[in-house]
């Protein structure tokens, strides 16, 4: 029953600390998610920022998994290149070690005093506050949710030398005993008693699925005399192989690039590690010297070596070297990786997908959006691509152009395929914490995705009515082709107007009002040709059913433009929301 209980007391513990730092990252994604997007697509370009936005990122996440999940996440969506990736990563791993230090803060002072304090502090912001306010306020809760949490595990785990002093119950140290004798036979072995160790690191952080969480239960057992520092070191190298699985798992059904980053994640944590296992006595060794020097201050409480502090050092300097060993080599783990993983049927022309990267895994909802951002313009791209190739059929009567009508239902079957995958991610991305802001966004990409799904649907409609027209040989009279070439000419520039919006993140109101103008045009011009089609109709009753042909393409025309000024003012309103006429917001 005592056992049952100390495990009961040890995954709750856990289960404070693990909420806590998801209420905390939670928080701090959607305070700063939206410039930690930003940092990341642009502060990267180099091996050297992209290792310092990883440290950065993780040390504020407080998750290497959520930073290298995010980072397979923005590699998927186009944002990051693998090159670019594999340096966050690197950084990530860096900014992990964080977590260490923090434990062993929490073992040398009582933090936990002003845990509650800290999540009283919070709770005004919470409750009260509004977006940004309530943001910090569930950061100062989870972080005080963190500590308490740490504190808790550390008052659950026994400490060794209490329970084998003089004092001590004769069942305590009897208990004691049996702890030691039963470490002892894994310990002090050499290299046998690292690779143990490692793996037992390895599937720590497999059952926890956190490296946090398993960095926060070796710290303490360090800490309370279970295990020697070196032990400990070897179980924390294990946990950096361990935590490549989460990405590893989160890559599943991603692209291949996002795959490769995975891997690269993987690989260059295995490398680490191996050459580590090398040098493995002599660096702990060092480690440990450089824990002597630190002030009596560092003293972890109850133990006169700062044993806490030496495993901070430990994991600090080996992922330091590790990355000072590694960087130059960046590119070559790229062509490593890219042989590993080979390249996806979508890019060698299959049809595109957007997969939901690590929905069960690390929870990402206000780092995320950028995905579906990207599979809109994808959407954007496909529409433009279509109307190009009507225009090919459009302009060649005479021509067997089957295989190009083909081309364009495989498109249109490839726009309706990622609608409902941008729709359903962008959904699936909603059920998690986000800020009312990107709630918001969500609503707008949503209908944007829909309009584009029109666009394409009715520029394949397009193509049966012209090729129905064609096979029934009802050429269009000199007047009838000027009024269908001058709509397309609009047509196209409404298409290139909401491209360069999706892909420059937001319309201006130039930009909305530019596309108003355009619809006006077509409206008018729609308007205006079928006046002169029925014209022809009642000039020249033979051509009656091919000027029904041509009215029903003017109408075609038409809905293009409407959906597509949707599209810009939707893009508009998604960042002006005080602007959005109470006409369109109804109809959102």
């Amino acid at each position: 029953m005592e056992t049952l209980t100390f495990i009961l007391k040890i995954l709750g513990s856990l289960g404070v600390f693990l909420y806590g730092m998801k209420v905390m990252s939670e928080g701090i994604q959607q305070t700063a998610g939206e410039r930690m997007r930003k940092i990341m697509a642009t502060m990267t370009h180099n091996r050297v920022t992209g290792v310092l936005t990883g440290v950065t990122t993780t040390g504020l996440i407080q998750s290497s998994s959520a930073t290298t999940v995010m980072v397979v996440s923005f590699v998927n969506a186009g944002l990051l290149t693998l090159v670019e990736s594999i340096g966050v990563i690197m950084g990530a791993n860096l900014g992990t070690t964080l977590t260490a230090w923090i434990i062993a803060t929490v073992g040398k002072f009582s933090l936990s005093k002003i845990a509650l304090p800290i999540i009283g502090l919070g709770l005004p912001f919470f409750f009260v506050g509004k977006n940004k306010l309530k943001s910090f306020g569930q950061v100062l809760i989870g972080f005080g949710l963190l500590f308490y949490g740490l504190h808790l595990l550390k008052e659950s785990v026994p400490d060794l030398k209490v329970m084998i002093a003089d004092d001590a119950t004769d069942a305590m140290k009897a208990q004691a005993k049996e702890i030691q004798d039963f470490i002892a036979r894994f310990s002090g072995k050499g290299y046998l008693s690292a690779l143990f160790f490692l793996a037992v690191g390895v599937l720590l952080t497999l059952i926890v699925q956190s490296s946090s969480a398993a960095m926060a239960i070796t710290v303490t057992i360090t800490i309370q005399g279970w295990i020697s520092f070196q032990d400990s070191a070897a179980i924390v190298l294990g946990e950096n192989i361990g935590t490549t699985v989460t990405a590893w798992l989160a890559s599943i059904g991603a692209s291949s690039n996002a795959k490769r980053a995975a891997r690269a994640h993987f690989l260059f944590n295995i490398l680490g590690v191996v050459w580590m296992l090398i040098i493995f006595f002599q660096f702990t060794a060092f480690a440990e010297w450089l824990g002597s020097q630190l002030p009596d201050s560092f003293r972890t409480e109850k133990h006169d070596t700062p044993v806490g502090f030496n495993l901070a050092i430990f994991h600090t300097l080996f992922n330091l070297a590790n990355i000072c060993l590694l960087i130059g080599f960046v590119p070559l783990i790229a062509k490593l990786v890219t042989r590993w993983v080979k390249d996806d049927p979508v890019q060698n022309g299959g049809s595109p997908r957007l997969q939901f990267i690590s929905q069960n895994l690390v929870r990402l909802g206000e780092l995320k959006i950028s995905e579906a951002e990207n599979a809109t313009r994808e959407l954007a791209s496909i529409s433009r691509e279509m109307f190009q190739g009507y225009l090919t059929v459009l302009k060649n009567p005479h021509k067997d152009l089957t295989e190009e009508v083909k081309r364009l239902k495989t498109q249109e079957d490839d726009a309706d395929v990622l609608t409902h995958d941008i729709t359903e991610y962008l959904i699936r991305t909603s059920a998690a914490e986000i800020t009312t802001e990107n709630a918001r966004a969500v609503t707008r990409m949503i209908r944007i995705a829909s309009e584009l799904e029109e666009i394409s649907d009715t520029i394949y409609r397009l193509v049966q009515i012209t090729r129905r027209k064609y096979r029934k040989d009802r050429s269009f009279d000199e007047q009838a082709s000027k009024n269908i070439t001058a709509f397309s000419e609009k047509i196209v520039a409404l298409m290139n107007l909401y491209c360069e919006v999706l892909e420059t993140d937001g319309a201006t109101e130039e930009n909305v009002k530019k596309a108003e103008k355009l619809e006006r045009e077509t409206d008018r011009m729609r308007k205006r040709f079928n006046k002169e089609a029925m014209q022809r109709m009642s000039e020249n009753a033979e051509s009656v059913k091919t000027e029904m042909i041509t009215i029903e393409m003017h109408n075609q025309f038409e809905l293009i433009a409407n959906y597509a000024l949707n599209v810009v003012q939707t893009a508009f309103y998604l960042l002006h929301e005080d602007e959005v006429p109470d006409k369109y917001e109804s109809s959102i």
